[in-house]
């Protein structure tokens, strides 16, 4: 039979167009799929198929001495819908419980109006969008939990289309306190901490990062931990959150009075060299003081008049010169190798003819400088020696990054002339920063020996010790006894009968050396230019000390005074500090013959009643104690028993806080969502929302105190 070639052409041409469409239609969805719903796909293929995911540990916490949290991280989320997921059953369900749904997020985020929600939800939905966030900002975990229990929201995220973000936030619950020591991270947790603690200690911290992958077992596809994360461990500061707090406060209102440039607080336990708190605060461009950078352990200053006790012990201990040792400061201008020296009363006639001791009292230039050119100029290098020799000039090599390196001059360095020993010895010439001019007086203090700063004492994982951080000796003696017991004589005089009198107190004695430079600018030090450092660095009580702090303040106004500004800081610090660190004898402010009923505040029926126990109280109470559930209620003083009944509120309505103190009111009141407000001190007398009101979370309280 003849073969119809004309029929055979045409049936090759629609086959070859039949391919032809069938390769370009996989093309296409290739393409979509590549591009347009990746995204999704690949959601679609974790769900089944993941290798070697890390996991991500839990980064350790930063605790103070005292146990309470510094920095921890926190999850933060955010919370996005899936139009697609769950098809038309989940989009019919979400439409007939909008109403709802937007009420409920309005409650959880009351910045957000129910109509905003609601419209802000229709418009995701007609774009059909896969990743719709439904709430602009990151919210907490308490907030995620709350959300997650509204209807569809409450559904699996490939029913309902509910889903989130996690992100482990790092946070200090003290906010600004120790801010720059303690340090950060970056948002980005690849990319490591920025500063502070949470560089230094970062091996600690962060962790060991665990392994899983997703295995089909019985129909069910579940994630197998190859290798477990293990959380970091927590570090153990030897900062105390009170007297943070104590020189923070003190240090703040000192700038805003005086309006100055930067100020930094380091408060040291004399024995072990804990630094107990650490305050850096720099004026900002719009006048607020904040914690920028840790100026205590970076900032290279020339610290005036507080070197010039260093000064004078090389020159006790070489035996040149002995307290009583005496200079003619004539007029209080002296010339030094063509320079002249002056004394801060030049313009009134000077100091005339002093003995050591006075001329540490009033920080007297010329008689320390004419001491030291007398005795070192022909030989500048032994006085060099002798500040070696008590380790002045070594760097501390602190657990927190970023300390400066203290820069003391020898006479075969460049630029060493015949003026710069007489300048050198009063603090001019040579660099340090304020925790090192700290760690000198503190040896001071501490019988002669130098210990290194610490800021860490160990590190802990599940209330193991994992690592300690002893005390480390720098230099286990300074100098001799005999200079040792005439110099600590001589501070102490400086505060009693000198220019440090502001640092003093009636209640103890003050030792320390307060200290006044002008700021070299521009390579010099310019006429009319009013930038100083103004310091005080001493220790307290002088007799048996325990705390050594220093104080240094930048100004750029205003006449410079070391006492009345710096030495002012400290006054008030030590006498917060001693007064928190006070223990007496109860027992000899008890009255053997009264029975004594005190007044107890409303709260934790648990704590209260623990606290009466301990102290012997007779007590009556109208409830069982239940170690598993929180118990709140008032106190009722009567003549021979403090009585307890409790009151509950349901889970629903605001509680009543009256007569309870602003901890427990504060804590209980948030623990409900509401925001609180405080006004006054004492006692809980009124709140703004009635006790029995419908609770609305979110919501601010106002409480008043007295």
């Amino acid at each position: 039979m003849a073969v119809n070639k004309k029929n055979i052409m045409t049936r090759y041409f629609f086959v070859v167009l039949l391919l032809s469409l069938v390769g370009i239609a996989v093309l296409v969805k290739a393409g979509v799929i590549m591009f347009a719903e990746q995204g999704y796909w690949k959601e679609v293929a974790d769900r089944f198929i993941r290798e070697g995911v890390p996991v991500k540990p839990n980064r350790g916490n930063i605790l103070s001495a005292d146990g309470k949290l510094m920095a921890s991280s926190l999850p933060e989320y955010r919370i996005y819908m899936d139009f697609k997921a769950g098809g038309i059953q989940k989009d019919t369900m979400l439409m007939n419980h909008l109403t709802e749904i937007c009420k409920g997020l309005h409650q959880i985020f009351p910045d957000r109006s129910v109509a905003w929600f609601k419209s802000h939800l229709l418009k995701g939905r007609k774009k059909g969008s896969r990743n719709y966030l439904i709430y602009p900002k990151r919210i907490s975990y308490i907030q995620y939990k709350e959300a997650k229990r509204l209807p569809v929201f409450n559904l699996n995220k490939y029913r309902g289309g509910f889903h989130e973000l996690a992100y482990n936030q790092r946070k200090k619950p003290f906010g600004s306190l120790a801010d720059r020591t303690l340090g950060d991270v970056y948002a980005d947790a690849s990319q490591g901490p920025k500063n502070g603690l949470e560089m230094s200690f970062d091996s600690l911290l962060k962790g060991r990062e665990g392994i899983t992958h997703r295995q089909k077992v019985m129909n069910k596809y579940l994630n197998i931990v190859d290798k477990p994360p293990v959380d970091g461990c927590d570090i153990i500061t030897t900062l105390d959150v009170d007297m943070q707090d104590i020189c923070e406060k003190a240090l703040m209102d000192k700038l805003k009075e005086i309006q100055a440039v930067w100020g930094v607080v380091v408060l040291m336990d004399v024995k072990t060299g804990d630094v107990k708190a650490i305050v850096n605060l720099s004026r900002c461009v719009d006048g607020i003081y904040r914690e920028r950078q840790n100026l205590a352990i970076s900032a290279l200053m020339e610290p005036g008049s507080t070197f010039k006790t260093a000064s004078i012990m090389v020159a006790l201990e070489d035996g040149k010169i002995t307290p009583h040792t005496t200079v003619d400061t004539g007029n209080g201008i002296m010339n030094m190798h063509g320079s002249k020296m002056r004394d801060h009363n030049w313009h009134r006639g000077g100091y005339g003819l002093i003995d050591v001791t006075r001329i540490i009292e009033v920080s007297s230039n010329i008689g320390v400088s004419y001491l030291i050119d007398q005795n070192y100029g022909n030989n500048p290098q032994k006085f060099v020696d002798g500040l070696k020799r008590m380790s002045i000039d070594q760097p501390l090599h602190l657990q927190v990054p970023g300390e400066g390196k203290p820069n003391i001059k020898g006479p075969d360095e460049k630029y060493f002339a015949k003026t710069t020993l007489p300048w050198m010895s009063i603090g001019y010439e040579v660099q340090l920063p304020p925790i090192n001019v700290l760690t000198f007086y503190n040896a001071i203090a501490n019988n002669g020996t130098m210990v290194r700063p610490r800021f860490v004492t160990k590190a802990m994982k599940d209330g193991e010790t994992v690592e300690e951080f002893p005390v480390e000796v720098i230099n286990p003696k300074i100098c001799s006894d005999k200079t040792l017991e005439e110099i600590r004589t001589i501070l102490q005089r400086v505060v009693s009968h000198g220019l440090a009198k502001p640092a003093g107190s009636k209640q103890f004695h003050v030792s320390g050396k307060t200290g006044t430079a002008q700021v070299a600018q521009e390579g010099g030090y310019k006429t009319g230019k009013r930038n100083h450092l103004v310091s005080f660095c001493g220790y307290f009580p002088s007799e048996a000390p325990k705390y050594s702090c220093i104080v240094s303040i930048q100004i750029d106004r205003g006449i410079p005074s070391g006492g009345g500004m710096a030495g002012s800081v400290f006054g008030r610090i030590a006498e917060r500090v001693y007064a928190k660190d006070l223990r007496l004898n109860l027992a000899n402010a008890v009255d053997s013959t009264t029975n004594v009923i005190p007044a107890v505040k409303a709260g934790n029926l648990d704590e209260t009643l623990q606290v009466l126990k301990e102290l012997d109280i007779p007590t009556r109470q109208s409830f069982n104690a239940s170690p598993s559930k929180e118990q709140w209620g008032q106190a009722e003083q009567a003549l021979d028993a403090v009585t307890l009944q409790e009151r509950v509120f349901a889970a629903n309505v605001v509680p009543s806080v009256i007569g309870m103190g602003a901890k427990d009111a504060v804590y209980l009141l948030e623990s409900r969502g509401l925001k609180v407000h405080l006004s006054g001190i004492g006692k809980v007398r009124r709140q703004s929302i009635t006790a029995g009101s419908r609770l609305v979370k979110g919501q601010t309280i106002g409480l008043q105190l007295r």
